[in-house]
């Protein structure tokens, strides 16, 4: 039983509707994805729950801005939210940046940004 029951509090209340209101309105966001153990888990990969939320964000917002909105989503989600920046010319090309291969070669959580759909 609790495993359903975080499932449906982990979506109705965790970090996807968080961050998706979040950066919906960001000037600049292109597209963001959550990353990391807290995607694998989403995604159903065992192991233990995650510490932290890291989110991605493609395109060219301001970093004070995303700053900020880690900061207020770590205080609404009561766990650390890490915010990395990267361009979109540099998220779509095919590169051998380490950071980047990692991130492609896992689970992401793409989050829903287009504000007409919501």
């Amino acid at each position: 039983m609790y495993r359903p029951l975080s499932e449906l509090m982990s979506v109705s209340f965790g970090p996807v509707p968080v961050l998706t209101d979040a950066l919906a309105g960001l000037e600049g966001v292109e597209r963001a994805y959550i990353y990391g153990s807290w995607a694998a888990r989403y995604n159903g990969e065992p192991g233990l729950p995650p510490a932290d939320v890291d989110v991605l964000v493609v395109g060219a917002p301001d970093a004070d801005a995303i700053f900020d909105l880690a900061e207020e989503a770590s205080r609404r989600l009561r766990r650390e939210v890490n915010v990395h920046r990267v361009s979109a010319a540099a998220w779509e090309a095919r590169t051998d940046d380490p950071f980047l291969t990692s991130v492609r070669g896992r689970p992401l959580v793409r989050l829903n940004l287009d504000l007409e759909a919501q």
